[in-house]
Formats: C-alpha cells, sequence, structure tokens
C-alpha cells in the first residue's frame, strides 16, 4: 500500500486554550513548568484495522526520565496536555526514570493521573531496567497503568479485535516478541509497544501493523548539518523521529519528554504524539 499519513503540528498557546474551553478538567493545571511540550497529530492508515476503531485517538508518551534533569512539574505538564487531547488509548513506551529509584513512585503518580476512554497501557524501557524494572512495573500497576510486559491485550469489537502488543526492553535482551505474539492471530491487526524503534524490524518478520517507539529523544540536541547527536543508530537517521515503514509495518518514533545526559534540547522540542488511526 502506497505510504498514506498526514501530519501537522498545533501551535501551542492558542489551539490549547480552544481545548481548554472546551474539557472538562478534573483540576488546574501545574503552574511550573518547562515550555510545553510540541503536540503532533498524525493519521495512520492501517489496512487491517476493524470498522469499529476507525479514528482511534492513541496518545503517545515516551522517555519521560523524570529526574533532576526533567523535574516533577515538567512531567505533570505533559500528562495534563495529554488528557486535553481526550485520547481513546494511551501508549507509554518506556524510560519514566534516570539513574535513582526515588524517582518511581512520584512519575508513576503522575502518570497514573492520564485518562482515556480503553485505558493507559506501557512497556518498559532499558533505563527502567537499569533502576529498577520490578519496582517501576509495580509502581505503574499501582496507579491502573497496564504493563505489557511480552504479552498481549485485545481490544474487542463486533468485527473483530485491536491487538495491543508489548515488549520489554531489547537492549538487555528482555524483548520476546514471539512470546508477545502468542495465540495472536496472524491476520488481525496488531499494535507494538518497543521501547527501542529497532524493533521494527522483528516486528515486520511477525507481521505487525504497527510500532510506537521512543528512545532516540528524536536526538535531543540537533545541529545544523549535523543532525542529531545522540539517538542514532545502526540505521543512522532513518529511525529518530516520526512516521516510517519497512515492508508493511509502519512505525512511530516520538522525540519523547525528558532529557539524559545534557539537561537541555536543542532544536529538538519534547513532543507529545497524537495518532488517528484510519482505515484506507
Amino acid at each position: 500500500m502506497a505510504r498514506r499519513f498526514s501530519s501537522r503540528r498545533i501551535l501551542r498557546r492558542r489551539g490549547l486554550i480552544t481545548l481548554a474551553l472546551s474539557a472538562q478538567e478534573a483540576e488546574p493545571a501545574p503552574r511550573a513548568y518547562s515550555p510545553d511540550p510540541e503536540i503532533t497529530e498524525t493519521d495512520i492508515w492501517l489496512r487491517r484495522l476493524p470498522p469499529a476503531f476507525n479514528g482511534l485517538r492513541i496518545v503517545h508518551l515516551t522517555d519521560i526520565h523524570h529526574s533532576l534533569y526533567t523535574p516533577l512539574e515538567e512531567v505533570q505538564r505533559a500528562v495534563h496536555l495529554a488528557n486535553l487531547l481526550r485520547p481513546d488509548l494511551v501508549a507509554l513506551t518506556g524510560d519514566y526514570v534516570t539513574l535513582s529509584p526515588i524517582y518511581i513512585w512520584p512519575v508513576a503518580q503522575a502518570l497514573g493521573k492520564l485518562r482515556a476512554r480503553l485505558g493507559v497501557f506501557a512497556v518498559l524501557g532499558n533505563h527502567d531496567f537499569q533502576v529498577d524494572s520490578e519496582e517501576i512495573t509495580r509502581a505503574l500497576a499501582a496507579r491502573h497503568i497496564r504493563v505489557l510486559r511480552n504479552t498481549h491485550v485485545a481490544l474487542r469489537s463486533r468485527l473483530g479485535p485491536l491487538w495491543i502488543v508489548g515488549v520489554d526492553d531489547i537492549w538487555w535482551s528482555a524483548d520476546d516478541l514471539p512470546g508477545a505474539l502468542r495465540s495472536v492471530p496472524s491476520r488481525e491487526a496488531k499494535i507494538l509497544l518497543c521501547h527501542n524503534p529497532v524493533g521494527i524490524r522483528q516486528a515486520a518478520e511477525h507481521g505487525v501493523d504497527l510500532v510506537l517507539s521512543g528512545h532516540t529523544h528524536g536526538g535531543q540536541v540537533r545541529l545544523p548539518l549535523v543532525g542529531s547527536v545522540y539517538g542514532r543508530s545502526k540505521f543512522g537517521e532513518r529511525f529518530v523521529e516520526g512516521w516510517n515503514r519497512v515492508n508493511g509495518t509502519q512505525i512511530y518514533v516520538s522525540r519523547g519528554i525528558g532529557k539524559v545526559l545534557v539537561p537541555l534540547r536543542l532544536g529538538c522540542p519534547p513532543e507529545i504524539a497524537c495518532l488517528r488511526l484510519r482505515r484506507p
């Protein structure tokens, strides 16, 4: 199928003021925050998408990296903005903390305020395994976030399910995509949450329709002519940010929210991705 997608970027202030006027807010937005993440809207066309899920809105958050470099106020602000988008489903693709376990429960509490009609689903990233993958899993689950660790869940409809599949981190060799897909019919639509975008290769081999990833931070520091400083891989710039595909499998790589290594982003603003699923 030919490449069919559209993306538009929303002006932060004016657009979100319009949303805020029509939204019912459970609580006021946090006052202390860094410049807002950029909200990107992208239509993703999936040939096998069941009709009941046409127009499904997925808000994708990744690489929160709560730490001294990404204070809790920034996380709370991202959650607030995500809720204003009124998602049907929220996908979290890992790296919730950096370096220290003291950040685990505070970030889980903040993410626990995410609201979506069909639920909030998460996978773990390499920093989560470095800090304490089991404690992060417990903290997220305690806030009613479903952590998919090499497993899947079906979103049911009368005309067929949409499968949400999640794998553990590839860098830690903790991923098991064949195990995660066990008992999932090969002919039915599947969305894979995989922290590292290198998972696109195996996902394509297993007939996954869409992969949501982070890990790269979009480069975090992007310089003229040089491009991204961080986030490169053996695939070069191809899977550093945004939409791409391998054969029949599409991927969206979000720039994420937080920061590592250096306490700044340059030429690479944080991102909240809002993906709308479409039938061709």
